[in-house]
């Protein structure tokens, strides 16, 4: 058999920890080799420096090796190589191979491909390499040069600097991907943020998982294909024969939860019904992981399926002295980063402050006579404070926390329009109100026979529309919520002046509305926070249209150094019972923000407080957005954070 030169031996012999061996097979210097191309990957392209330093000192050398500041971890590795070599033959065997091929098919990581060194020190060992190497070049070159010796001629010291000036140059240029940089100058800007959407998402870069890899995305296509489709939805032989007596018409969709006595299959079978008689996918539609028990009779009728919407969080909110983290459902990116920015700018002056005005529902139903005159009598009785308590007592009836408080009439020639208002407690209170109205209606029929009641609800109230009476008599919860912001603060968060704030403020929200004729509106986007929150606590959307009326005043005080910030909110409707605030997510949000449910100590506290948030954060997103705009920074935000990117370093830079 061959045998192996000394140096060879002295080398195999150093790796291993076999001392005095002296004789060494062909076999184990290719183990060796196989080591050095396996298990030196950082290490492997300065090996030549290595030589260079054996050549010049070799006692410098092994000094440098073993009292360096890195090598800790070079002997850490050598020791893990030496365990390698010996394991290296059944590495070769078939069951091995199996065991390897394995393991790279479910993208496991071993030992093997992590590197000896932390990224950042292995690209300073290399840096190093570069500048010395380079240095140590241009040294010897000069030299030959004052002793005109020609420049091809290098010894062997020489040769190998090169080959690591090199090898090190490669590295780097890798490293910080001149190749890939290139690559991306062809891409269109759809392509590039496609392959920006291939990164792994994580909430923050240490969270992205080291051991897998994710290829290169070439399209939409690809980007869809990473995200698991919703589970295939199996039906067994009788729930297919009742789905195609739903798609004929033999059962009507609508009793298929007591037909079946089953919330879940019987929006399986619906979900399946309406895309057999529509021709269209309801791929992305979900239906599994939903509890449809808790929506039957109440929230919503026909179910199949439900929509996912992500929930943020801004804050803390100091309010009243308490913090608050407020929950946020929005698909409008800046949205929840504009509110957290305002929550900072309050809380770093000192906090914002509440005040309730009012709290009382209000219905308004619609009754006609046979004259004008007859309308009047019964207006008349109504407005009569001597009759306010019988009508109370009428109407407290219907809810022990249903209370009157008043009655406002209109008229409009034979028709009578009356505006009940009460409290309501911790419900929003339309279905309370409206069985109290029921109950006066009824008491008021025996006194007036010829009166016609034409709807419970006679626009006079007003629901769901912006009105007028809401914006001036107030419907719900009064709000009034004020901070001051510190001059330091507007500077250093805001990035904009009291001066600026109080001009746009005057020119946009005030004098702009004022030209727009709106109605409620002299603000910036209170729909915007009112409507998050609402999704996110199960308040009903589309009291967003008076919840939002809003004007934002603002005035520079303390001589003009800071400025007095506060949103008037007469109409906000919020309950923390009933309805929508009942499910899973939305009563989890409404405990976030620790109102959940009806208060025990003082029926009404939770709604109220809820309400006061809400003023709350609307003030905050007020004094963000307003100031994005002065400072002209409001494209470049939505820019920044309404463009699809997985890389979270884009956006927390």
């Amino acid at each position: 058999m061959k045998k192996a030169t000394k140096k060879d031996c002295t080398l195999y012999a150093w790796a291993t920890g076999r001392r005095g061996s002296t004789s060494l097979s062909i076999k184990e210097p290719s183990k060796l080799s196989l080591l050095l191309s396996t298990q030196f990957p950082p290490y492997i392209l300065s090996l030549p420096l290595l030589f260079l330093s054996f050549s010049l000192s070799p006692n410098l050398a092994i000094t440098s090796i073993f009292l360096d500041p890195t090598a800790s971890a070079f002997r850490r590795s050598v020791s893990r190589w030496k365990m390698d070599i010996r394991r290296r033959t059944l590495s070769s065997s078939p069951s091995a191979e199996r065991v390897n091929t394995q393991n790279h098919v479910n993208g496991g990581c071993t030992d093997s491909s992590q590197p000896p060194l932390p990224l950042c020190l292995t690209n300073t060992v290399f840096f190093a390499l570069f500048f010395s190497v380079a240095y140590f070049l241009l040294h010897r070159w000069r030299e030959k040069i004052r002793t005109s010796t020609p420049l091809h001629v290098v010894t062997l010291s020489e040769t190998a600097a090169i080959v690591t000036l090199v090898a090190s140059a490669v590295y780097l240029l890798g490293f910080f991907g001149i190749g890939s940089r290139n690559s991306l100058d062809e891409l269109s800007d759809d392509d590039i943020i496609v392959k920006e959407d291939s990164r792994t998402p994580g909430p923050c870069p240490t969270a992205l998982d080291t051991c897998s890899i994710v290829s290169p995305l070439k399209s939409i296509e690809d980007v869809t294909a990473l995200v698991p489709p919703p589970a295939p939805i199996s039906l067994s032989d009788g729930d297919k024969e009742i789905v195609q007596e739903v798609v004929s018409g033999l059962i009507p969709s609508y009793t298929l939860e007591s037909r079946l006595r089953d919330c879940r299959k019987a929006a399986v079978i619906r979900h399946e019904a309406v895309q057999r008689m529509t021709g269209k996918s309801l791929e992305g539609l979900p239906v599994d992981g939903f509890d449809y028990e808790s929506i039957l009779g109440q929230c919503c009728e026909m179910p199949i399926g439900f929509v996912q919407i992500p929930v943020g969080v801004a804050g803390p909110l100091l309010l009243d002295e308490k913090e608050y983290t407020v929950p946020m459902a929005t698909t409008e990116g800046c949205l929840v980063a504009s509110t957290n920015r305002g929550c900072k700018a309050i809380y770093a002056s000192g906090g914002a402050s509440s005040v309730l005005l009012r709290d009382g529902m209000t219905r308004a139903p619609v009754v006609r006579f046979p004259s004008a005159k007859r309308a009047g009598d019964l207006k008349f009785y109504l407005e009569d404070p001597l009759n306010f308590d019988s009508l109370a007592v009428i109407f407290n009836k219907s809810s022990r926390f249903a209370r009157l408080q008043s009655i406002q009439c209109a008229m409009a020639g034979k028709n009578l329009y009356i505006r009940f208002r009460c409290s309501t407690g911790d419900a929003m209170g339309m279905n309370m109100v409206s069985k109290g109205v029921q109950n006066v209606l009824d008491f008021l029929q025996s006194d007036f026979p010829d009166m016609d009641v034409i709807g419970i609800s006679g626009n006079f109230c007003s629901d769901k529309k912006a009105a007028a009476v809401n914006w001036i008599e107030g419907r719900g919860k009064s709000v009034v919520c004020e901070a001051v912001i510190k001059e330091e603060v507007i500077q250093k968060v805001l990035k904009t002046s009291v001066e600026a704030l109080v001009e746009l403020n005057m020119l946009k929200n005030l004098t702009g509305s004022a030209i727009a004729g709106a109605l409620g509106g002299f603000n910036a986007h209170a729909s915007n926070i009112v409507s998050a929150i609402y999704i996110a606590t199960g308040q009903d959307p589309a009291q967003n249209v008076e919840s939002s009326h809003c004007i934002t005043m603002m005035e520079a005080v303390n001589d003009g150094k800071d400025l007095h910030i506060s949103v008037t909110m007469p109409s906000i409707e919020v309950g923390t019972v009933g309805g929508g605030t009942q499910l899973a997510s939305q009563s989890a949000c409404l405990n976030l923000l620790g109102v959940k449910g009806a208060s025990k100590e003082s029926p009404g506290a939770n709604s109220r407080q809820l309400a006061a948030i809400v003023a709350g954060s609307v003030l905050a997103g007020e004094l963000s957005l307003m100031s994005a705009i002065a400072a002209g920074q409001l494209v470049k935000s939505h820019m920044k954070y309404n463009r699809s990117s997985r890389d979270i370093t884009k956006i927390v830079s």
